[in-house]
């Protein structure tokens, strides 16, 4: 039991015979013989084993060591091909949302727009002499002349950009 944990471990640290006994001041054969079982590493040993392996020294005794896999490329690549996958997700609904957020955009505008048409200038015809209504006519008149000067563009602007985001079939 102590050979195969021991042999497991050094595998899935990535470490050859050659290593470990360099690192545990043996020679090479001396972990091929406790890895065989022909021999068995004093107390001390078995410390120094387990701290180089960085596993305790019970599971070296007795508890079962699984062998975990090295990442090797095709480990790696599926790694990275779900991450790809997830970034291509972020990136199609990040897509659809500035789509509907332009589309909205347009849906508000072209209100305003109906809006401002059926209400033809209303405030124009008010009697500016009481300050509240003059201040109201005011912020009235001033959004509508913005609006009719910064509407088309951004309209455009909306409209390129809702055939720019569309899904490419």
């Amino acid at each position: 039991m102590l050979n195969e944990n021991m042999k497991a471990a050094r595998k899935s640290k990535g470490l050859s015979q050659q290593e470990l006994a360099v690192k545990l001041n043996v020679v090479r054969q001396t972990i091929s013989k406790w890895e065989q079982g022909l021999s068995v590493p004093d107390s001390d040993m078995l410390i120094s084993i387990s701290e180089v392996l960085e596993i305790p020294v019970s599971t070296l005794l007795g508890e079962t060591v699984v062998e975990t896999e090295i990442d090797n490329l095709k480990v790696i690549s599926k790694k990275l091909e779900v991450i790809n996958l997830q970034l291509a997700q972020r990136k199609t609904t990040r897509r659809k949302i500035f789509h509907w957020l332009l589309i909205s955009l347009c849906v508000v505008i072209g209100v305003i727009f109906v809006t401002l048409v059926v209400l033809n200038s209303s405030y124009l015809a008010w009697n500016y002499n009481d300050p509240k209504t003059a201040v109201v006519g005011v912020g009235f008149h001033a959004f509508e002349w913005l609006f009719i000067r910064l509407a088309p563009i951004i309209l455009i602007g909306a409209i390129i950009g809702i055939f720019l985001t569309r899904k490419k079939m």
